[in-house]
């Protein structure tokens, strides 16, 4: 609730990104829940399949299918561990290869991010978390600064990682970092195992965005910067 009893907005955005070579319909809500009343018709449809990136539950609704089933299974590890409810459909250009499929996903994803996180006010601002896969433990700091910037090592050593390219994972967490204009540091601390090694990390880095986006009681309305402004 906030200060004046009545419920926070929700924390929601919908979007389509159609180029040449991807064609992206995404909703989320940051808190779990429903979808905006304007997702997508296209995106409505798709949440009627099921795929192995989807899951529903009381709190949350997953469902993913960008063409790349272990892209997938990140995003899928991501929304769940963080809180959020995320649908997304791709039509990408894979007969090429994944690279504009994964980057042009994990972009809209950071566009979406942003748009529902709004004026970022009432929030700690700050997350940082461990999360181990078995012998891999990876960890993950997020700063919602406005200020994109990302330094992300995971040390794999596979070429792909089912049909994602392991050059695209690094990658992928930076363009979300570009378009959710969020400062991300997200480390691969050990493991031997390439999927565990990047499992961990999007779980980590899960954990560290619920954590910078909790809402601190007692602090509605105000902005968590020294600045006076996390949007200038």
């Amino acid at each position: 609730m906030s200060s004046n009893g009545t419920s926070p907005a929700p924390r929601w955005a919908a979007l389509a990104r159609d180029t040449n070579e991807t064609k992206i319909q995404l909703a989320i809500n940051l808190d779990g829940g429903a979808f905006p009343d304007d997702t997508d018709s296209r995106l409505i449809e798709s949440l009627k399949a099921e795929g192995h990136a989807s899951q529903s539950s009381k709190s949350q609704t997953i469902s993913l299918n960008t063409g790349i089933g272990f892209l997938d299974h990140m995003l899928h590890a991501l929304a769940k561990h963080a809180g959020w409810s995320l649908a997304i459909v791709c039509k990408g250009d894979l007969h090429i290869d994944d690279h504009h499929t994964a980057e042009d996903v994990c972009i809209a994803l950071g566009y979406a991010f942003a748009k529902a996180l709004g004026t970022p006010t009432g929030l700690a601002r700050f997350g940082s978390a461990y999360a181990p896969l078995d012998e891999a433990l990876s960890r993950a700091v997020v700063d919602l600064s406005n200020r994109p910037y990302s330094v992300i090592d995971l040390g794999l050593k596979r070429e792909k990682i089912g049909d994602l390219s392991c050059e695209m994972i690094p990658h992928c967490l930076q363009s979300f970092a570009q378009g959710a204009r969020v400062t991300m540091h997200v480390d691969c601390l050990r493991g031997f195992n390439d999927h565990h090694r990047a499992e961990s990390a999007f779980k980590a880095l899960a954990v560290a965005i619920r954590q910078a986006t909790s809402r601190v009681a007692g602090r509605e309305g105000e902005v968590p910067s020294t600045k006076g402004t996390l949007t200038a």
